[in-house]
């Protein structure tokens, strides 16, 4: 089982840019496809961007794409999320997991993401 570390959140102004990573442990992270995630406070997680096992493929949710980018170091066990041109609505707790998300969830902790106005 695949156990998943992110970091790299914080507080941001608005137009902003961070870099998230998730540390993952086992063997196996290298064959599966990763995604990132994110949760605002009241509403459902909500899926940012994929990235398949070998890097070559990438997609991303429309509320993100053009702004965040997705990609892997399977050297590192690591995948990242750049953000750039951040705006208050992407304020959230960030989360990567395999993709499709496994039955029993497999969540980490998340990383906070504030982007001030």
């Amino acid at each position: 089982q695949v156990q998943l570390v992110e970091s790299g959140g914080g507080l941001v102004q608005t137009g902003g840019s961070l870099r998230l990573s998730c540390a993952a442990s086992g063997r196996t992270f290298s064959s599966y496809t990763m995604g990132w995630f994110r949760q605002a406070p009241g509403k459902e997680r909500e899926f940012l961007a994929r990235i398949s096992w070998s890097g070559l493929t990438t997609y991303y949710a429309n509320s993100v794409k053009g702004r965040f980018t997705i990609s892997r170091d399977n050297a590192k066990n690591t995948v990242y999320l750049q953000m750039n041109s951040l705006k208050p609505e992407d304020t959230a707790v960030y989360y990567c997991n395999r993709y499709p998300t496994p039955p029993d969830g497999g969540w980490g902790q998340g990383t906070q993401v504030t982007v001030s106005s």
